[in-house]
């Protein structure tokens, strides 16, 4: 006969003897049982113990928790929470080093339970260990060079034991201190080397800014983005997620006129901040890579959930039939017809469509999302294309996939960061899931624009270059918000984006006659001269350039210029990016134009042979050139940006009287000789211009009207 089903089998550890195999009535009080068990072990004063789970978690057996013990379970009698956390209250107060890291190691381990959390927190154990932080830092710094690695740890148990107490949500945090966030923010801008101090007062900032207005303020007071921004570029990915924590709490939490400052007023931002805005937005991307390479497992049932939740949202399925044998083939038949509908391309088993990295799993996140956050939106469309004809219909489920690896491809997630890049969007700071509703407007972007080609299904890599033009085009325009983002798409639609392909033919035909072509050749020379006075002014207004090695940026700048009668570089160091232009006499070296032997770029570069990982790096080597000069005299640059790069390679060239070659000299040119022949052109508006000149007369028969002026 079976045991009753509040009976439970346990066993029961005591430390220096043999485990009890013993039945549990869950009808009895806790406490009649762990007076039962002392008893068995002949201990007294039972109410000074308790049952807990024997695992790794440790946590204590309680009147709430107790249904959750299953048969078989191991549990260990151990010192009631109120006892445990009076004994370590004590301990962690000890003079003794060595007892008080052990006391604060377990105090750490046990804060994760909330019975004892509330104990201790009873205790007024939350200003203890507040208090600990606060004057425990100058001793900190004076001893850490004795015995870093106790005091070390003694601080990251504190800090540890601080964020497992305050993460059951039983304190207030809007009961700390100036001083306290003060002590927190500098172990993260003094003491970035302890990456364990680091990461708990990341997460302390992190809840600060989040759950607190008045701390949010101070916080933001004590701490700020450029401080943050470093650890971004450490090689330790939870650090980065924990730094990208921070930074996206305060940019959340910040008044909508200061995150506009900060994000979306670009003219007020300055090369470096706009560099680190982009490392924070491709590293923030860069947390999509794993989903987006991860398989799905068509056995896991967990996921398998995830399709079936997409199915009962768009259809709103009614009660399941009975699992009789005729309705399961009846189930399984409405299934395939259903999943169809929502246009995965495997009908009976959909979860073979995530089985393509890219986009992997990323992709049905991407479709939970929208279905969730966006439920009308998502029906519609599932709804409106069921009802096509099947040629018509645009697949949703295809759609997502092949979209989310769109999106994945635009804006690189995978890829490191550039060195010198500055290429940010400002709308991906204004949402905390900002990838899951760029999905969202673009999904419904896709959907708008196979209605309007009329697509078919033979259509759909049409349809998908479409959109990636369109997506491409708002993005250009660096909108501020997903909502200017959604407006810019409005007005791309299939029918602008023909109109602007058409124009953009008609203006290179046009420009392809053999008339026009001979006056390009005419007016070319002088256009050419234009633009290498041009390059020339700019060598001599100067640039300033970063000194970068193989590990990270480094902030060291030095300055050069050429000067007015163009004869010689100015160069020098300088301690920080200069505002306008550096006058010559602050530039200690210079060197003689008719000095220079060569100009060289890329992997031809000095520098670039020398620092591997800087060779390596594609970004990098693209920006790079060098000088070359006497015998082995060196001057070797990493442009800013590929736009100063152009200006440079291009001044440099036209100095030694070569030819400019970049790509910023071709583009200059194609604009300025279009606007010339349109200029010249004006008188001839709507006249057609023939393809060949008109025919030479014949001669006349006399020359009888021809005066002779002698």
């Amino acid at each position: 006969m079976p045991p009753p089903a509040d009976v439970v089998k346990v066993a029961i550890e005591w430390p220096g003897a043999f485990p009890k195999l013993m039945e549990i009535d869950q009808k009895k009080p806790l406490s009649a049982i762990i007076k039962e068990v002392c008893d068995g072990w002949s201990l007294t004063n039972h109410e000074y113990y308790a049952l807990q789970h024997a695992d790794s978690s440790n946590f204590y057996i309680t009147e709430k928790n107790r249904n959750e013990i299953k048969n078989g379970t191991i549990l260990r009698l151990t010192t009631s929470p109120a006892q445990t956390a009076l004994q370590l209250h004590e301990r962690i107060q000890s003079s003794s080093m060595d007892a008080k890291l052990e006391a604060l190691k377990d105090l750490a381990s046990y804060s994760r339970d909330i019975t004892f959390a509330q104990e201790f927190i009873n205790l007024d154990g939350i200003s203890l260990l507040t208090q600990m932080v606060e004057s425990g830092t100058e001793r900190y710094q004076k001893l850490q060079k004795i015995m870093k690695p106790c005091f070390g740890d003694m601080l990251s148990f504190t800090l540890t034991a601080f964020v497992e107490l305050m993460d059951h949500g039983i304190v207030s945090w809007d009961t700390f201190s100036v001083a306290f966030i003060k002590k927190i923010a500098s172990y993260v801008s003094k003491f970035p080397s302890d990456i364990a101090i680091l990461q708990r007062s990341l997460a302390i900032l992190e809840s600060m800014v989040l759950n607190s207005h008045d701390l949010y303020q101070k916080v933001a007071q004590e701490i700020t983005i450029g401080q943050l921004i470093p650890h971004l570029q450490g090689s330790d990915q939870e650090i980065q997620t924990y730094t990208i924590a921070v930074i996206n709490a305060l940019f959340l939490k910040a008044p909508d006129e200061r995150r506009q400052h900060v994000i979306r007023a670009q003219r007020a931002i300055n090369n470096e901040m706009a560099h680190q805005l982009y490392v924070l937005q491709v590293l923030t991307f860069n947390l999509l890579e794993d989903r987006m390479m991860t398989k799905m497992d068509p056995q896991d049932q967990a996921q398998r959930d995830i399709i079936f939740e997409l199915r009962r949202i768009a259809f709103d399925a009614e009660s399941e039939p009975n699992n009789s044998s005729g309705n399961v083939e009846k189930r399984k038949s409405m299934y395939t017809r259903d999943y169809k509908k929502l246009g995965f391309i495997n009908h009976v088993n959909p979860a073979m469509d995530f089985t393509q990295t890219p986009p992997g799993m990323l992709a049905l996140d991407n479709m939970l999302y929208f279905a969730k956050h966006q439920q009308d939106a998502y029906i519609r469309i599932v709804l409106e294309n069921s009802s096509r004809e099947d040629k018509h219909e645009c697949p949703f489920g295809r759609s997502s996939i092949e979209l989310t690896k769109m999106l994945c491809d635009i804006l690189k997630v995978g890829e490191l960061p550039s060195e010198t890049c500055n290429d940010f969007h400002p709308m991906f700071f204004t949402h905390d899931r900002s990838f899951e509703e760029f999905f969202c407007i673009c999904i419904q972007l896709l959907n708008k624009t196979w209605k309007e080609m009329r697509a078919t299904s033979e259509d759909f890599n049409k349809v998908m270059q479409v959109v990636k033009e369109q997506i491409m085009r708002a993005l250009t325009t660096k909108p501020s918000s997903l909502d200017q983002f959604k407006s810019k798409l409005q007005n791309l639609s299939y029918a602008e984006i023909l109109k602007l392909r058409q124009s953009e033919r008609m203006s290179q035909e046009d420009f392809q006659s053999r008339p026009i072509l001979e006056l390009k050749e005419k007016i070319q020379p002088e256009i050419l001269e234009l633009i290498k006075q041009q390059r020339l002014n700019r060598l001599v207004e100067g640039t300033c350039f970063r000194k970068l090695n193989s590990r990270r940026r480094q902030d060291k700048f030095w300055y050069c210029r050429l000067s007015p009668n163009h004869k010689v570089l100015h160069y020098g160091d300088l301690e920080e990016s200069p505002q306008g232009e550096v006058p010559h006499d602050s530039l200690q070296d210079k060197l003689p134009v008719a000095d220079i032997k060569a100009v060289v770029t890329g992997k031809d570069c000095p520098h670039m042979k020398e620092k591997g990982a800087l060779k390596q790096n594609k970004e990098v080597l693209e920006l790079a050139f060098s000088i070359l000069y006497d015998s082995n005299g060196q001057l070797n640059f990493i442009a800013p940006d590929k736009h100063e790069y152009c200006v440079w390679t291009d001044g440099l060239n036209a100095l030694l009287g070569k030819d400019m070659m970049s790509e910023l000299t071709r583009n200059d040119l194609d604009t300025l000789l279009s606007m010339e022949i349109k200029l010249r052109l004006l008188d001839l508006e709507n006249i057609q211009i023939p393809d060949a000149p008109p025919p030479i007369p014949k001669e006349p028969s006399n020359y009888d009207f021809v005066y002779d002026c002698n």
